[in-house]
């Protein structure tokens, strides 16, 4: 390992300095959504996104155990991903706190089975739950991709706890 920094093992780190290493990975930032009590949308800001396969079409995210919205996501058989554009840093951050309404004053209409879409998002992916899995002290979501779009904006990138710019060099 190159720089100051020390190499851990598992007998020596903690949760703080995994979550420090992690943010090394510079991720993009989206909002899971779908429908909960009384059908009122519901929504949280989560960067563990991925793609899973292509056929069929599969992505996973994660949810903590202990999330509000947790059993929202159990119950209902669908949700969105909205990756979110550099320019809905405010959304993000929105997302990101407890609230009983975090759609307050949000613009956004019903996607697949009513998940809530987010109006100008970056991308926006349509899918049904296919399997849930146990996480240590998360719930790994894997959905089935129905419906996607996607803008050209620039996407909403953070990294080592700060939201960062990509730069617009082509390799």
């Amino acid at each position: 390992m190159t720089g100051n920094t020390p190499a851990f093992d598992s007998a020596s780190f903690d949760s703080a300095i995994l979550r420090e290493t992690l943010g090394c990975f510079p991720t993009g930032v989206v909002v899971a959504a779908t429908r909960g009590d009384n059908n009122a949308p519901v929504g949280l800001t989560i960067n563990s996104f991925t793609s899973v396969s292509l056929d069929p079409p599969l992505i996973l995210w994660s949810i903590a155990l202990s999330a509000p919205s947790l059993s929202a996501f159990r119950e209902h058989p669908a949700f969105t991903i909205n990756i979110l554009s550099k320019e809905q840093q405010s959304l993000c951050m929105q997302f990101a706190k407890p609230s009983d309404n975090k759609f307050k004053g949000v613009d956004w209409r019903p996607g697949y089975q009513e998940a809530p879409i987010i109006s100008d998002a970056l991308a926006v992916l349509q899918c049904k739950t296919y399997r849930r899995y146990e996480g240590g002290d998360h719930e790994i979501f894997v959905g089935e991709v129905i419906k996607m779009d996607f803008t050209d904006k620039k996407p909403l990138v953070f990294h080592r706890g700060q939201f960062v710019e990509l730069a617009d060099e082509k390799i």
